[in-house]
């Protein structure tokens, strides 16, 4: 009998978690950024398709998002997950996009606060496989990933970091943990969280149980075909348009060469 998986998607782009579109054997969660950004799937209306129908759930987010309107989405959410799919392990990537001051991102979370959901899943007690995701300022993702893996393994890391090879990559402050943004403004108002809540709920209640995944061939008549996809697919035409958007790629999204460290989103180095 194999395992029951579900995938968790910390938030940032969400183009990771789609390729159990069609399946009920695994259950996608996807906290990102939605709107005019990278790759433009993801919409809170895409919860799968056929036998797949209502095991992906999608949370689009705004800018702006900090860590307690974040924690306030994540954590009921993941629990009613739990509650419902009862999955027997969980691979969750956590894309350090969603850090503030990402050089192409758009949120204001703090190491502390996404390392948080690392903390959370842990509690539950599950088999799980942590991996890395994006993330653009390039100081900061080791950042995230040096304390996230602290977590993990119930250590404590010092603020101040050690001297080693890349320390002047880290200054002038030369610490660990970044400040959020002061005065960045959070566009996820408590009432369009609570739709995105009710939303991922309403979904998760039209599956009875968690489905059975027993290992088999799978039959031809349940291979998934080219000419199986409408020519006139909404999620298609919707990507399409994303596309041919002009404002789609961020002007900072793309480094100047080695020396280019993330001028744009080291406003904290200011201070």
């Amino acid at each position: 009998h194999g395992m029951r998986l579900t995938t968790r998607n910390v938030p940032g782009m969400g183009d990771r978690v789609q390729a159990f579109y069609l399946s009920d054997r695994v259950m996608t969660v996807s906290f990102h950024k939605y709107g005019n950004f990278f790759p433009g799937t993801g919409a809170l209306e895409d919860i799968g398709c056929r036998t797949g129908k209502g095991y992906a759930v999608n949370l689009p987010l705004r800018d702006g998002m900090n860590d307690q309107a974040y924690e306030y989405l994540f954590k009921p959410t993941i629990e009613k997950v739990i509650e419902v799919f009862r999955p027997g392990a969980i691979v969750l990537q956590c894309g350090a996009d969603s850090l503030t001051s990402d050089r192409i991102g758009s949120f204001n979370l703090s190491i502390k606060g996404h390392g948080e959901c690392v903390k959370y899943v842990k509690s539950l007690g599950l088999p799980t496989l942590v991996l890395g995701g994006g993330g653009y300022s390039i100081r900061n993702v080791a950042r995230c990933w040096a304390y996230e893996t602290s977590v993990i393994l119930d250590e404590t890391l010092d603020d101040e970091l050690p001297y080693n090879e890349y320390f002047e990559y880290y200054g002038p402050d030369f610490r660990l943990h970044i400040p959020t943004h002061p005065t960045m403004e959070n566009q996820n108002s408590r009432s369009y969280l609570d739709e995105l809540l009710a939303s991922a709920t309403e979904t998760l209640r039209g599956l009875a149980h968690a489905p059975s995944v027993q290992m088999q061939e799978l039959p031809p008549s349940m291979a998934v075909r080219d000419d199986d996809y409408d020519d006139d697919d909404e999620l298609d035409e919707r990507l399409a348009q994303r596309e041919r958007d002009p404002d789609f790629v961020k002007p900072d999204e793309f480094y100047d060469g080695d020396r280019d460290q993330d001028r744009w989103s080291s406003w904290h180095c200011e201070f």
